[in-house]
């Protein structure tokens, strides 16, 4: 199958949803499929407001149709509701092309935590854009019964993978602070709810990794706590790995890559009973939530790393990618259909 995938979110972001479009994209091909990749690369670009790292892509109408006539693909995902994604969108439905969307992100909350539009009127605009799709893939049970309920149809489950062989506790940091020491990956910025974290009466120290538009605001505030910018691939790995918990104070999460990848280096974690955790973590057994953050904390170093990383290793790429082709070729018209638009 010839899949275009549709996203404003890429290298150089650094996040969640990159992420998983990367090690989708790369287990796709592994299954013998050719997949294109529509993303700010070559585009004229501005810099989101508010969030500067995501590039808006300008004018990619007829740049787009022509990718699509050169490529002639079976099915469009389009991944992301920004500049490119809205382009793809009207692209597609203007020369009735099959697409599916994605929910990524809970926009109309990180809208919100930014600027004062209600969180209604947010979603009403997401009901229209994904609306048009023949399906909507969202990473949880817990967000699929949010956006049902807020008047979303034909949504469908395609959960998220972990590469367990670069993510494992086998390969730890060796951190010269105090013990226990709780680690944080991730965005710096207000919708991550990082400041709670920090606020937090914890004995050893908190380790920060990640950057953001918060992040020297942070730092100045909370001296004790150690920021230590990006850091990537075994780096990243490694340096979670030599936590001694994971701490995931977010409120606005769809899934939470990195909470599986906390626990495929051994680490439990704590968090809020909120979407993306409630399905992610195993209460009890991979993490604590609890509504008191520093309670679950508590809690998670009293938990078995070697569960976390068991139950980690069942969550692989590939089992996460076959799902998401499923909801591709269920979605996709005959062949003859895709090839008589593409000479068209």
């Amino acid at each position: 199958m010839r899949i275009v995938i549709a996203t404003d979110a890429w290298s150089p972001q650094v996040n969640g949803v990159v992420n998983s479009l990367r090690n989708t994209r790369d287990a796709l091909r592994d299954m013998g499929h050719e997949v294109l990749m529509v993303t700010p690369e070559g585009c004229r670009t501005i810099p989101c407001p508010t969030y500067p790292e995501i590039r808006l892509a300008l004018f990619q109408g007829r740049r787009f149709q022509k990718l699509l006539d050169a490529f002639g693909p079976d099915h469009v995902h389009i991944a992301t509701e920004g500049t490119i994604g809205l382009t793809m969108h009207r692209v597609c439905r203007r020369r009735g092309i099959h697409f599916t969307t994605a929910y990524h992100t809970q926009f109309p909350e990180y809208v919100r935590a930014r600027v004062p539009i209600p969180v209604s009127v947010t979603a009403r605009l997401l009901r229209w854009f994904h609306g048009k799709a023949v399906q909507t893939l969202v990473p949880t049970q817990a967000i699929k019964a949010l956006l049902e309920s807020r008047g979303f149809s034909n949504v469908v489950i395609w959960s998220r993978g972990v590469n367990t062989e670069l993510f494992r506790p086998d390969n730890p940091h060796r951190y010269d602070l105090p013990r226990p020491i709780w680690v944080y990956v991730g965005r710096v910025s207000v919708e991550k709810n990082i400041e709670l974290l920090l606020g937090l009466d914890l004995p050893g120290s908190k380790v920060i990794i990640g950057d953001g538009p918060d992040r020297d605001r942070l730092a100045a505030r909370h001296p004790d706590c150690h920021f230590l910018g990006y850091r990537f691939g075994e780096e990243l790995a490694s340096h979670i790995a030599g936590g001694d918990a994971f701490v995931f104070p977010s409120k606005t999460d769809t899934f939470g890559l990195v909470m599986l990848e906390a626990m495929a280096c051994g680490l439990p974690v704590a968090a809020l009973p909120v979407t993306g955790p409630i399905d992610v973590v195993r209460n009890g057994e991979t993490g604590i939530l609890d509504e008191d953050l520093a309670s679950a904390c508590h809690a998670a170093l009293k938990l078995d790393g070697a569960t976390c990383r068991q139950y980690a290793e069942s969550r692989s790429w590939a089992r996460s990618t076959e799902q998401f082709y499923s909801h591709l070729a269920r979605t996709s018209p005959p062949a003859d259909d895709a090839e008589l638009r593409a000479e068209s």
